[in-house]
């Protein structure tokens, strides 16, 4: 309640969240060496693709495109098709070894209804050669504007092997302060922390076993920590935003502080050996810890730092800040880099060219489309539209650090130059989930615990069942374990399955209600829609529960959304057994409460579209209406809106369903 001039309370409407005219949808880019695991689908794929569908609904289909796609690029491409081969497990080339798992993906995400505009791959077809033309152009554009540098650094080399190694080619301890990772790579960890391949702890070769040496080589790196007055700024913008989860800036947060050197308490006597031969640093104590801290003023005199202790014999670890971002590297299964500097042979690391893979894939969609691939900036530069990008929270430093550190260094560089290819991208609104964790632990598939592939669990749940648990698990909030009662080994056979569990306001309580609403007007009105208009309290209902919705999926809280769902579809139910347990009550009043009953089905179906598609679209298939019953621009349209007057229903054969549960647990239900 608010109050007018005169102080009496007098009702008023939360204003309605706004939505830009055009969008970007991404859902992250899965490695080409595997098929997807329960994470990529669960954590990930499914709230990109119901946001997507919600956007569709929201703002129309035309205004949106929502892409994905394989990472076909890299390390762990190359090494995992090396090993299968090795092992006998693969015949062929590397490329068909990425076009088979780009295809295994591409029948999951069908199979669980998600539903790009496109998913494309970065080095497979047409969608390969547009990612390497606007590769080109993109760094390029960096190089002319002063944006890049040449560094020369100690890349591992296998003697024994008489080889340079890859990425993935060597794994040891990650040497980033607080990170307990055992799956530290050249250059980063599984956690995603980024460092120089000299500060590995413990490096092994996975070629042959063998302590790598080091030797130089020179790539290019984006001057990425002179934007951090820029990312600063930025941070300050998102804290103020009710749609910018928490974990996004504190995550970008801990990265723009000063250059710092944890020292083991154990070698403090060492360091004060030395101290005096280090660059001017801050020394902090810290006496109640295990290590103490050294702070430099540049990440120059940090590693300066790190070089004279390790030749001092003194172990340290190094806090997260940023460093310059390396853009090429020298494997040889990757983009081909632009010749600069007459520096040639190069090609793009991965992580970079995954970061604007959405930009180019959105230029193959709109060609494969018959539209001008020149519209793409109508989508990624344009003030009217906005990008949002889902991934999991071990990527916010691509996403939420170098990526838009590098947006920005090209909307200045299209300031000074009105034609640049690049546009003046605008900053995307990234959407992290936390862990989806299984069974209570972080699966990894390079990890002791296993996740269960996407679709295996098809042989146990239906998509549908999977899509609304994954969505009300909250993991925008919080880290959640996935706990499906087939894959865990300590349910007992009395334990309800929290999927199924999930799934039952469908499959039970919202079916129930579209099978009653259908066989009641079959029976009593030979299947004619009734005419008349909802009645005041339903229609009041239903407003109510669509700008609840409409509100928390504009902050992305999808198990706000399925709470909604829940609580109007069981109202919903109780109010159909009140209304319509009288067979015998007049046709009058019949026909009010099944006007009433379509109007709670209509509203249901609408809001659950973008997250239960295949149910969804059968109700709408036998409400014989077209698609503009999902169009939010009739949200509050009876469903006689989109019917003319004797609107005759589909014919509903007895003991149909439209959402169901898995014939294995109908089985299982026999059995027991």
């Amino acid at each position: 309640m608010g109050k007018n001039k005169d102080g009496n309370k007098v009702p008023f409407e939360i204003p309605r969240p706004e939505f830009p005219k055009r969008a970007v949808v991404t859902g992250g880019m899965p490695y080409g060496n595997k098929e997807l695991h329960f994470g990529h689908v669960g954590g990930m794929f499914v709230f990109a693709d119901t946001y997507a569908r919600f956007l569709r609904d929201r703002i129309g289909s035309e205004n949106v495109i929502f892409v994905g796609g394989t990472d076909c690029y890299g390390s762990p491409i190359a090494e995992g098709w090396r090993q299968k081969v090795a092992k006998g497990e693969f015949e062929g080339t590397l490329e068909q070894f990425v076009q088979r798992n780009h295809d295994k993906q591409q029948e999951t995400l069908d199979k669980y209804g998600i539903a790009p505009n496109l998913f494309a791959a970065s080095g497979l077809g047409r969608s390969k050669e547009i990612h390497a033309e606007f590769t080109d152009r993109f760094i390029s554009s960096l190089y002319e504007k002063g944006q890049l540098e040449k560094i020369t650094t100690m890349q591992f080399f296998d003697e024994k092997a008489n080889c340079f190694l890859n990425g993935r080619q060597v794994i040891g301890k990650c040497p980033v302060e607080g990170c307990t990772s055992e799956k530290g790579y050249a250059d980063e960890c599984d956690m995603g922390h980024q460092y120089m391949p000299e500060n590995l702890i413990d490096p092994v070769s996975t070629l042959t076993g063998e302590k790598p040496s080091m030797r130089p080589v020179t790539n290019w790196y984006f001057k990425l920590r002179d934007y951090e007055p820029q990312l600063k700024n930025w941070i300050e913008s998102l804290k103020k935003r009710k749609d910018i989860r928490p974990v996004v800036w504190k995550t970008i947060e801990e990265f723009l502080k000063p250059p710092v050197i944890y020292i083991k308490r154990d070698f403090e006597d060492k360091y004060l050996a030395v101290k005096d031969k280090l660059p001017a640093h801050e020394y902090f104590p810290e006496e109640k810890k295990p290590s103490f801290t050294i702070q430099f003023t540049t990440l120059d005199d940090s590693d300066n730092a790190s070089r004279i202790l390790s030749e001092n014999g003194i172990r340290y670890r190094t806090g997260k800040t940023l460093v310059p971002f390396r853009l090429t590297g020298n494997i040889e299964w990757g983009v081909p880099a632009p010749v600069m500097d007459g520096v040639e042979g190069l090609t793009v690391w991965v992580w970079p060219e995954s970061l604007w893979a959405p930009i180019s894939f959105t230029q193959t969609y709109l060609e494969k489309e018959g539209r001008d691939p020149a519209e793409w900036k109508d989508y990624w530069c344009s003030k009217e539209s906005q990008v949002y990008q889902f991934i999991g929270q071990d990527n916010i430093y691509f996403y939420g650090i170098a990526e838009p550190a590098m947006w920005i260094a090209q909307q200045a560089a299209a300031e000074k130059t009105a034609d640049a290819p690049e546009g003046e991208l605008q900053l995307p609104v990234i959407i992290a989930n936390h862990h989806i964790l299984f069974l209570d632990k972080k699966a990894s598939s390079s990890g002791a615990v296993k996740p269960p592939m996407a679709e295996d669990l098809l042989s146990h749940y239906t998509p549908e069942q999977l899509r609304m648990h994954w969505l009300g698990l909250g993991l925008g909030q919080r880290s959640v374990s996935f706990m499906p009662k087939p894959y865990n080994p300590e349910a007992k056979e009395e334990d309800a399955d929290p999927v199924v569990k999930d799934g039952l306001l469908l499959s039970n309580v919202y079916n129930r209600i579209v099978r009653t609403a259908f066989y009641t007007t079959q029976k009593h009105f030979d299947g004619i829609l009734p005419d008349c208009t909802a009645s005041e309290q339903i229609l009041a209902d239903a407003k109510k529960a669509i700008l609840d919705y409409e509100r928390h999926m504009s902050k992305f809280a999808f198990h706000q959304c399925t709470y909604v769902l829940d609580s109007y579809i069981r109202n919903g139910s109780k109010y159909m057994a009140k209304v319509l347990k009288d067979e015998n009550q007049p046709a009058e009043d019949m026909k009010q409460a099944l006007a009433d009953v379509f109007h709670i089905v209509k509203t249901a179906a609408v809001l659950l579209h973008p997250m239960a598609p295949f149910g969804t679209e059968k109700v709408r298939e036998y409400l014989e209406v077209d698609e503009r019953i999902w169009s939010w621009d009739n949200i509050f349209e009876p469903l006689t809106f989109f019917t003319e007057s004797g609107h005759k229903l589909r014919f509903l054969p007895p003991r149909t369903d439209f959402f169901t549960r898995h014939e294995s647990q109908f089985k299982k239900a026999e059995e027991e």
